[in-house]
């Protein structure tokens, strides 16, 4: 197995543990944003379509792929979603059972 040198296996994709925690990652913040847990004027009454979560190989990075219904305003949904990942983490270190929570990082989600 060739390793590249972010630590990212370039013969196989993620490992089933990845997968997993990247799932639990997602319907969480899905959740978060269901119920709409956060007080960000850009976030409010905007359904938020949580695509994709991939965690790196140590599970201490999660990348969160967002796009809001109709795609429009995409950046400012980003931008609030930034602004409000301490709360997001804090949140989800109590609705998940994991060792470490991954430091979030969104991005629109282009596909």
């Amino acid at each position: 197995m060739r390793r590249t040198s972010n630590n990212l296996s370039t013969d196989m994709g993620p490992s089933n543990r990845q997968l997993r925690v990247a799932e639990l990652v997602r319907r969480s913040i899905s959740d978060i944003l269901i119920k709409n847990e956060l007080y960000e004027e850009a976030l409010t009454n905007v359904p938020i379509t949580v695509g994709e979560v991939r965690c790196s190989s140590d599970l201490k990075l999660a990348t969160v792929f967002v796009l809001p219904l109709g795609g429009k305003n995409g950046q400012e949904v980003v931008k609030g979603l930034v602004k409000n990942k301490g709360i997001i983490r804090k949140i989800l270190g109590k609705n998940l059972n994991l060792k470490f929570v991954p430091e979030l990082r969104f991005m629109e989600d282009k596909t």
